[in-house]
């Protein structure tokens, strides 16, 4: 893991008075709360979702848990969460979330007071294709991630 300019840490020291750094996660904290929203999503629309950190899957719905919780994320997802807008994959192909996982359909960045702490992301399954408008699963990506942004402000 990276750590980049503006990432919040937390530090601890050892019994020998070794400073030790670790990355802090403020999506991660709220993981529970991150996957009922990500399980309501999925069974009320149908669509396959990840809910991701800067770093690491922190919940999935409608995917096998095992294949995406704390796997890292792509290098080409980490690029669209930089851009801070809407990504909508075209029809055919597209970006994974995690190395060798589903391509995504949608994904928007979690933006919490003006810093990208994560990414709400829907996923091309096969079983959940053509299910909904594309209009509405970008629509419901970008509520999922600006009700998420706006809990980690409170």
């Amino acid at each position: 893991m990276r750590i980049r300019e503006g990432d919040p840490l937390e530090i601890y020291t050892d019994h020998e008075g070794e400073v030790i750094f670790k990355k802090y996660s403020p999506i991660g904290e709220m993981a529970q709360f991150a996957g009922q929203y990500a399980e309501t999503l999925h069974k009320t629309c149908g669509l396959s979702v990840v809910i991701c950190d800067r770093d690491v899957v922190i919940a999935c719905a409608g995917l096998p848990k095992r294949e995406y919780i704390d796997r890292k994320i792509a290098m080409e997802a980490e690029s669209l969460i930089e851009n801070r807008q809407l990504y909508h994959a075209p029809e055919a192909g597209g970006v994974s979330i995690v190395d060798g996982g589903y391509p995504i359909g949608c994904l928007m960045p979690i933006i919490t007071e003006g810093d990208i702490t994560g990414c709400v992301a829907s996923l091309r399954t096969g079983d959940n294709d053509g299910k909904i408008a594309p209009e509405l699963e970008a629509k419901l990506i970008q509520t999922a991630a600006g009700f998420l942004g706006k809990q980690l402000e409170s």
